[in-house]
Parts: structure tokens; sequence; C-alpha cells
């Protein structure tokens, strides 16, 4: 039986735009792993597409070194942005070049073909979590998200 694997992520953003953060936290192997950045000035939708890239970057990161064996990968996001726009419209936009319904470019579009790309070869799946509900590892998420956005102010 193969192993999962359970990341959680979040973005945070001190005005839209404005300063922001990312973080990712990881269960795998045993062991749990985390990572946060930020931007100075970005969109709290962008925080959210890379914290679940980097989060998945980094499961990616120790299959590849031979640290964790290939395994079932569950990413758990409070943003409904993310969780919908991987797993329903991500679909759609590639199928209209890269166009929402309304003929809209999609916004975000470099990030999305990121997280498409590395969910896709991880087969990763995706569930949301309701934010601020004192799930543990969401809210320390949260926690190291706002730490990202507070070292870019």
């Amino acid at each position: 039986m193969n192993a999962t694997y359970i990341v959680y992520s979040d973005g945070a953003c001190s005005g839209n735009p404005g300063p922001g953060g990312w973080a990712w936290v990881s269960l795998a192997g045993g062991e749990i792993k985390e990572g946060y950045g930020g931007e100075s000035v970005t969109t709290n939708n962008r925080m959210e597409l890379i914290g679940a890239a980097e989060g998945l970057a980094a499961i990616k990161a120790r299959i590849e070194s031979g640290d964790l064996k290939p395994g079932m990968v569950e990413v758990r996001t409070d943003s409904q942005y993310v969780k919908n726009g991987v797993t329903t419209w991500i679909a759609s936009w590639k199928r209209n070049g890269w166009r929402t319904a309304s003929k809209a470019p999609v916004k975000n579009k470099d990030l999305w073909e990121r997280l498409d790309a590395l969910s896709s070869e991880l087969r990763a799946r995706w569930v949301w979590v309701e934010g601020h509900a004192g799930e543990a590892w969401n809210e320390r998420c949260d926690e190291l998200a706002r730490r990202g956005v507070a070292e870019n102010r």
C-alpha cells in the first residue's frame, strides 16, 4: 500500500494588492516540514496559489531525492479559489485558450500552469478545509503565511 502525504497550504495579504505571504506544511514520511515566503506587492489569490505549488514542489523534491517513496498526495486548502480552480475550472480554461467563460484572460495563468503540472504529476487529491476553524495544521499555515506578510512589509 502506498503512503499518503498530506500538504496544507495557505496565503495571506495585507491589502489586496499589498504585502503578502504564502505557506505550506507537509506531513510525510513521519516528518513535519514547512515553508513560507512572501512578496512586497501581490494579491491574496497569488499567495494562495504559490503556497499550494510550493508545498507540492517540496513533496516532489523529496520523492525525486529518494527521501520519500511515490505515494498519494492530498492537498488541504482553505481556499475555494485554489480547490475549485485546480479541480474544476482549469479544464475549461485550457480548452478555451486560457480564457474564462466571459472570454477574459485567466488571471495568474503562470501560477495555474505550475500548479496544474505539479498536481497532475503527483496525482494530487484536493480537499477544502474550513479556515480559522481550529484545524491545527491549517492554523499553522495561516501563522506562517502571516509571518510572510510581516517580513515583506
